[in-house]
């Protein structure tokens, strides 16, 4: 395995994608939803923490996302797995299906 070199912030993740941050936050919060190794916390002073993830956390994420929305109904209760806020819930669906 190579040695990882560099890692994407959450924001630029959310950006790179074209996803809430918020959803993306709530998916991640879980570091098992993920590889182990795949989402990385960068300290970045007292008490402030930075979520980041590497190549392949990204790559896994966005396949996630892919698989989830093959239909409305999985995506429904891939939010309901994942998302406990139903104000984001309700954001994330309002946003056009892609």
């Amino acid at each position: 395995m190579a040695t990882i070199t560099y890692v994407f912030t959450i924001n630029h993740v959310a950006e790179m994608l074209g996803e809430d941050l918020e959803l993306l936050k709530a998916i991640v919060r879980n570091s098992d939803n993920l590889t182990y190794g795949s989402i990385i916390s960068v300290v970045h002073g007292d008490d402030v923490t930075i979520t980041a993830l590497t190549d392949d956390g990204i790559d896994e994420l966005n396949q996630m996302l892919s698989t989830a929305r093959r239909s409305p109904e999985a995506w429904n209760d891939f939010l309901a797995s994942f998302v406990d806020d139903e104000e984001l819930i309700a954001r994330v669906k309002a946003r056009s299906p892609r």
